[in-house]
């Protein structure tokens, strides 16, 4: 019988899914994964559990603290996660984020990669803002040198995990832009979040609810001189490492979500009984289970394709804009097949469907639109920049 899980894969692979799965069913079952999305509340103990078990520090190396692995065992975790709670995939990827920004730097940030393996030191990125999402380069947040320090001002939106978290790896100005060269001037630093000169406030989504989406305003807030995170003026140098590894995860979660809701979704037309059998029979709903198949298989595919070219160390924009893009699109679909075919009962609160539902919404257009990976991928063939 056809299966919504992976294609042929390697033993080691396949212990480290089972791994996670037990785990999670340990520290996060089903009624208490549907609690913290309902009451938007971070599981704080499955993440140190996560951290215990080695795997927040995957992609980090073991002289750092990390797990070692690949970029295809972070996406096979980051699946299992979204599987059960999507919100903690999402500050998974985050962690994830930082694992690798932080082996490229250097300096006292460097040191602190094994308290984040381990889960004991949560962090969060501040890249967004209220009026800059995709356009980075026009963000207002700054920093100056002053007494000593750095001194940031300004706001940050969309940020996971801010409320719980020690540092916030900041993006900001910190030197004029070059004529013609504009992503120059802007460096990453780590502000402690616990200082006056931060205030941080819970922005209430209708999807990722346990994530902690946040809003971070400084206002003088301090750092010191050695929390710049690499180079200074060169962040878009010091993150691009990282953005095609953030975007094939964030298809993980994609692949997360379509594969639990298209598994519920076929569990319903077995179980569910109506006119003397189970609808499973009817031609119709089969045929919305039979697309949901192809397009996990679809999204599946390219995302280890995605995977594969960024550990070969092969230009890889395009195959993880690709996987993204589909992953996130297709996966839209499922959940709505499978809401469709289980009606109310799917959008009950008692069901996870309608958990699903929502988080998948998000997956368009985080943590880049869709419509910008369409306008990167239309460059890439070659046709004038649209942006």
């Amino acid at each position: 019988m056809l299966s919504t899980g992976p294609f042929e894969e390697a033993t080691e692979r396949g212990d480290l899914r089972a791994m996670v799965e037990s785990l999670l069913a340990r520290h996060l079952p089903r009624d208490r994964a549907l609690a913290s999305d309902r009451e938007g509340r971070f599981p704080a103990d499955v993440w140190s559990a996560l951290g215990g078990a080695g795997l927040l520090g995957l992609g980090g190396d073991e002289a750092d603290g990390g797990s070692g692995g690949t970029v295809g065992d972070a996406v096979a975790v980051v699946e299992e996660i979204a599987r059960v709670l999507p919100s903690l995939a999402v500050d998974y990827v985050l962690c994830g984020m930082a694992m690798r920004m932080l082996a490229d730097a250097t300096g006292p940030a460097r040191a602190w990669l094994p308290a984040i393996a381990s889960g004991a030191m949560i962090c969060s990125f501040g890249m967004s803002e209220p009026d800059v999402g995709t356009d980075l380069l026009n963000l207002r947040t700054a920093a100056r040198v002053e007494d000593g320090r750095w001194v940031l001002r300004g706001q940050k939106l969309w940020i996971s995990l801010a409320h719980k978290a020690e540092v916030a790896f900041v993006v900001c100005r910190t030197d004029p832009a070059e004529e013609g060269r504009r992503g120059r001037g802007l460096s990453v630093i780590a502000v402690p979040l616990d200082q006056p000169g931060v205030a941080v406030r819970r922005v209430h989504l209708a999807g990722m609810r346990a994530a902690g989406t946040c809003e971070i305003y400084f206002d003088d807030a301090a750092a010191p001189l050695e929390n710049l995170v690499g180079e200074r003026g060169r962040a878009l140098a010091l993150l691009g490492r990282t953005l095609d590894v953030e975007r094939v995860l964030a298809a993980g979660i994609s692949l997360g979500i379509g594969r639990a809701a298209l598994d519920l979704h076929l569990s319903h037309l077995r179980e569910r009984e109506a006119f003397g059998g189970p609808i499973g029979r009817f031609q119709a709903l089969q045929h919305a289970a039979a697309d949901s198949l192809a397009d996990l298989s679809a999204s599946r595919a390219l995302v280890d394709a995605a995977g594969r070219a960024i550990e070969a160390g092969r230009p890889a924009t395009a195959l993880t804009g690709m996987a993204k893009l589909v992953a996130a699109e297709s996966t839209a679909r499922i959940v709505d097949r499978g809401m469709r075919a289980m009606a109310a009962q799917g959008l009950a609160e008692e069901s996870a469907m309608q958990m699903y539902f929502r988080d998948a919404r998000l997956q368009l257009f985080s943590p880049v639109s869709n419509d910008m990976v369409r306008n990167i991928l239309g460059e890439a063939l070659g046709l004038p920049r649209s942006y």
